[in-house]
């Protein structure tokens, strides 16, 4: 009998190559229809949802348009607190005030309470930082962002937004008694006011815009000075 080696070799035929099943196709192509439409319909869903969010972003951080006048609430809705963001498209526009913070006392006198002239607390960080190559954050930074933090969390009575309003008052107290160092000319501080002096910078020489420069003043009620608005080495 003829082996089948034998009978392979008189046929002519060598191994039968194996046949490949064709590739299933993918991604959505392999689902089927009804399930396409859902994944595209998903896939929309999801693209509009992102050039929303991109939208309302952009708008958030851009400047003052005549969209963000229009529908800001809305906008503010979306972003808030989810999405707030803390800079802007643009850099902020330069300062165009000068902010000085001033200060004056009701002091025990020898014939009775006495009060001081104002003392302006911005004008000596001012002086302390001119000249000086190298001025600390505090000469810098302190007093002004004590400053900020009461404006922002008060309103245009005077009157404080919540926790952070009482926590900012107390911080002003502090620093200005800390700056006063519990007495003025020798005698002990009964009382503080503070207040605010904004005058607007001068328009430049080449410019025909004008300017009022005359100071505008927010003044704050009376504060009685109490033994935590003291330093320690005062309270001692």
């Amino acid at each position: 009998m003829d082996s089948d080696d034998d009978r392979d070799a008189r046929s002519g035929g060598g191994p039968v190559p194996a046949v490949e099943a064709p590739a299933a196709p993918g991604g959505m192509a392999g689902l089927s229809f009804p399930y396409q439409i859902v994944a595209a319909v998903a896939l929309a869903a999801f693209g509009v949802l992102a050039c929303m969010q991109l939208a309302m972003v952009f708008l958030h951080v851009a400047p003052s348009n005549t969209l963000t006048k229009q529908h800001g609430a809305a906008v503010d809705e979306w972003v808030y607190p989810e999405f707030e963001q803390n800079w802007k498209l643009f850099a902020p526009n330069p300062l165009q005030q000068n902010v000085a913070v001033q200060v004056r006392t009701e002091t025990a006198g020898p014939s009775g309470p006495r009060t001081t002239a104002w003392r302006d607390l911005s004008a000596e960080d001012g002086r302390a930082i001119r000249g000086n190559l190298l001025p600390s954050h505090v000469q810098q930074n302190e007093l002004r962002r004590a400053w900020d933090f009461y404006v922002g969390s008060h309103d245009d009575k005077n009157r404080a937004n919540g926790l952070r309003g009482t926590l900012s008052e107390k911080y002003v107290r502090r620093l200005v008694m800390l700056r006063l160092g519990g007495r003025d000319d020798g005698e002990t501080i009964l009382r503080i006011q503070v207040r605010s002096e904004v005058r607007a910078v001068a328009a430049p020489e080449w410019s025909d815009e004008k300017i009022s420069t005359g100071p505008s003043h927010r003044v704050l009620p009376w504060w009685t000075v109490t033994a935590d608005d003291l330093p320690e080495e005062a309270g001692q």
